[in-house]
């Protein structure tokens, strides 16, 4: 089929679902309670880390944002929604993206947090990702003007991009990348000259955390040799982990003989030259707190040739669960949906699960820090957090373009203000959704429902 004959048929798909339909937020059941469903989603999570995790989601809305994913994946279910499908990231809020080093050691700009990739409709990640611009722009101190000017920019962005993503091949499509030092160079096509210098300009005054740098805030030097610093509650060596530690080094031991079966064969004969030396229990994000996670230090030619793995425990998708289509391994889901949307994946990204008395637990492996960077979103002007949402809209459109689906899509958003209308209508309600989902959670830390910190 020609590019036209596939547009024609994504604008045939507005019959089914309007596109202002998608600036509709569906009502919640009556006696829905946003604090049991959170609470409920941390089944099987480590009771002694959940302190920690709600403390974290109470330090703003959008933290709590962060670390209400299912919340916003039911809501958005039982919402009007379009027929077409992608591969989608699930998650792709602000903090979601940022700068890493690719293979090739270039400095790319991608989205970055995968764990709640599964298909569903292309516009939940749009709705996401806007969503986090209003609440991110009330912190700002936006006016209500402001935060609907930068919602409209992502849906815009989006938009625009698609269209111009559905003419390339499929190749070039594929291969695209937001590569940072030749900004103006490659996305010249796709940004107006004014974005691609506050874009440019933003991105390149992050300083990425090398991993030479991150290493040494990690690794202590000792007589023995190198070794995980000890930073409780957040990382702790196995040594410190009492009858665990040795529970810990056994679980980490055999994801890593057997994940790198799910590796490219020449990454897994490279991971084979790195000997493990020291395993410690780490404590990350806002979401995954409670999953179990662990960093594995390596050494290579000699003590002085370093590397770190994050072994890190996989769950259902937020996305799948409220669509009730789950049943795919969770880290192979993890592996396979990051591979599919980044443009330069991690290659000793994997993936094993292994099989235990009390069910199956599913681990993704992947290297801990290459270069990365992410934006301070809590010191970003209105311009910059518009350029900034530009540069994310344009990341997830590749990203989703991967799916074969852009002719489609572009032929469904068509040219017109009413997907950018609908996106910002949604993304101010559910500003103020997030906003009382977010007091219902302090009050419930107030009455002794959820567990915080001291």
């Amino acid at each position: 089929m020609s590019v036209a004959a596939r547009r024609a048929e994504g604008r045939a798909l507005r019959a089914t679902t309007s596109r202002l339909a998608l600036g509709e937020l569906a009502a919640r059941p009556e006696n829905y309670d946003p604090v049991s469903r959170l609470i409920w989603a941390e089944r099987g999570g480590r009771a002694d880390l959940l302190a920690i995790r709600y403390q974290r989601m109470l330090a703003s809305p959008h933290a709590f944002y962060r670390g209400a994913a299912l919340l916003m994946a039911e809501d958005l279910a039982r919402g009007p929604s379009s027929p077409l499908d992608v591969q989608l990231s699930g998650d792709a809020h602000l903090s979601n993206f940022g700068v890493f080093a690719s293979p090739e050691r270039r400095l790319v700009f991608d989205l970055n947090d995968f764990d709640e990739t599964a298909p569903g409709p292309f516009e939940w990640d749009v709705k996401r990702l806007a969503a986090s611009v209003a609440i991110v722009g009330q912190a700002l101190g936006l006016s209500k003007r402001r935060r609907r000017e930068a919602t409209r920019v992502v849906a815009r962005e989006y938009q625009r991009s698609m269209a111009k993503l559905a003419m390339l091949s499929r190749l070039d499509a594929w291969y695209l990348a937001f590569d940072v030092s030749s900004l103006n160079r490659d996305l010249r096509g796709f940004f107006r000259d004014d974005t691609l210098e506050r874009a440019d300009t933003l991105l390149r005054s992050l300083k990425s955390v090398s991993r030479t740098r991150a290493y040494r805030r990690l690794v202590a030097v000792s007589d023995a040799g190198p070794r995980l610093r000890s930073r409780p509650p957040h990382l702790m060596p196995e040594s410190e982990l009492g009858d665990d530690g040795a529970l810990v080094r056994r679980t980490v031991d055999v994801v890593l003989a057997s994940y790198p079966t799910s590796l490219v064969s020449d990454r897994a004969a490279l991971l084979k030259q790195f000997t493990p030396v020291d395993v410690a229990r780490q404590v990350v994000g806002v979401g995954s707190v409670g999953r179990e996670c662990y960093l594995v230090l390596l050494t290579g030619r000699d003590e002085n040739d370093l590397f770190i793995l994050q072994v890190k425990e996989a769950r259902s998708s937020v996305v799948s669960l409220a669509r009730g289509v789950d049943g795919v391994d969770p880290g192979e889901r993890v592996v396979e949906g990051q591979r599919f949307l980044q443009a330069r994946p991690d290659p000793f990204l994997g993936w094993h699960t292994l099989e235990n008395a009390g069910g199956p637990t599913s681990f993704y492996v992947r290297q801990l820090y290459d270069h990365k960077a992410s934006v301070d979103l809590t010191r970003l002007s209105a311009k910059n957090l518009r350029a900034y949402a530009r540069a994310c809209a344009w990341a997830l459109a590749r990203a989703h373009a991967r799916s074969a689906e852009s002719a489609r899509i572009a032929g469904y958003l068509g040219a017109n203000e009413n997907f950018a209308e609908a996106v910002a209508d949604f993304a101010e309600a559910y500003r103020r959704r997030n906003l009382a989902d977010f007091k219902a959670l302090a009050q419930a830390a107030r009455e002794g429902r959820v567990p915080t910190l001291p």
